[in-house]
C-alpha cells in the first residue's frame, strides 16, 4: 500500500516562507535540556544553626549560678577577671544593641540567637542587650532577665556579661563581651 505525497500549494508555500523569513538556521541539531540553577543558599548550614539554637538555648538549662538578685554577673571560667571589671566600668564601646522589650520568651530567644550570630559574623565583640526590669510582665517580675542570663551562659562565644551602668539601662540591661572571631 503506497501513500501518495500530498502536494503543497503555491499559496501555502508563500505563507510558510513569509512566516519563516526572520528565522535563522541552527548551527547544531542537539537540544539541551533546561537546567534550573538554584542560588547558592547554605540550606544545610541554616538548618544546623536552627538546631544549635534550640539545643544551646533550651528552657531546661539550669545555670550553675542563676542569680535572683538585681545585678547579673557572669565570667566564663578561665577568662581573666579584669575583663569583667572593665566591662562593668563601661570601658568597652558598645558595637551593637538588642532591645527585647515587648517580646515573649520564644520571640526573645530567637531574636537573641540571631543577634549573637550577626554580631559574630560582623566581628562585633561588645554588646548591650536590654531585657527590661519586668514591670510590664504579668506578675511584675523580670522573666526575660533570667532567661537571657541562662541563654548567654550556654553560648561558647560569650566571655562575660554584667548588668549595665544606670546611664545605659541599669539592671534592665546587660553588657556582653564576645570572643574574638578566628
Amino acid at each position: 500500500m503506497s501513500r501518495k505525497k500530498k502536494s503543497i500549494s503555491i499559496h501555502d508555500r508563500e505563507l510558510f516562507r513569509e512566516a519563516m523569513k526572520d528565522v535563522l538556521p541552527l548551527n547544531q541539531d542537539k537540544v539541551m535540556p533546561f537546567q534550573h540553577h538554584l542560588p547558592p543558599i547554605p540550606q544545610q548550614r541554616e538548618r544546623d544553626e536552627a538546631l544549635v539554637i534550640q539545643d544551646m538555648m533550651s528552657e531546661t538549662f539550669e545555670a550553675a549560678e542563676l542569680e535572683t538578685g538585681e545585678e547579673l554577673l557572669y565570667l566564663r571560667p578561665g577568662v581573666p577577671k579584669r575583663l569583667l571589671r572593665q566591662l562593668r566600668q563601661g570601658k568597652y564601646s558598645i558595637g551593637a544593641e538588642l532591645d527585647l522589650h515587648g517580646m515573649n520568651v520564644p520571640m526573645a530567644r530567637q531574636a537573641l540567637a540571631s543577634f549573637l550570630r550577626e554580631c559574630e559574623r560582623n566581628d562585633i565583640r561588645s554588646l548591650r542587650i536590654i531585657h527590661g526590669k519586668g514591670r510590664g510582665s504579668y506578675q511584675k517580675e523580670p522573666i526575660l532577665k533570667g532567661k537571657v542570663n541562662a541563654w548567654l551562659q550556654q553560648k561558647d562565644q560569650v566571655l562575660a556579661f554584667c548588668s549595665a551602668r544606670s546611664a545605659d539601662g541599669g539592671t534592665g540591661a546587660i553588657y556582653v563581651l564576645l570572643k574574638r572571631r578566628r
